[in-house]
């Protein structure tokens, strides 16, 4: 007995591709989708970047030795840096509850 062809079943196997090699094809076509900014627009934004970091760092300084100097002065019993201390806690206390009340 003969086989015929039509009983005959073929399986197509498609092979999957590289994980790796698929990552890569994929994010280099999202890169193609963006939109890069000029080399003005870049350098603008890189100067105002730089100098908010500058000023938030200087502003982050200058209360980091105000509160080492109250904290100094509590330590050791200055009247003057505890009544400062107290003042600085109210004013914070103050700042995070009407912060709140606009939420």
């Amino acid at each position: 007995m003969a086989k015929s062809k039509s009983s005959a079943t073929t399986k197509t196997t498609t092979k999957e591709e590289n994980i790796l090699v698929k990552y890569y094809r994929e994010t280099r076509a999202e890169l193609y989708k963006v939109t890069w900014p000029t080399r003005e627009e870049a350098r603008t934004l890189t100067l105002i970047i730089s100098a908010v970091t500058v000023a938030m760092a200087a502003f982050l300084g200058v209360f980091d030795y105000v509160f080492q100097v109250v904290v100094r002065g509590i330590i050791s019993g200055d009247l003057i840096m505890v009544g400062a201390g107290v003042v600085l806690f109210a004013a914070a206390a103050a700042a995070f509850y009407f912060n709140a009340q606009e939420e």
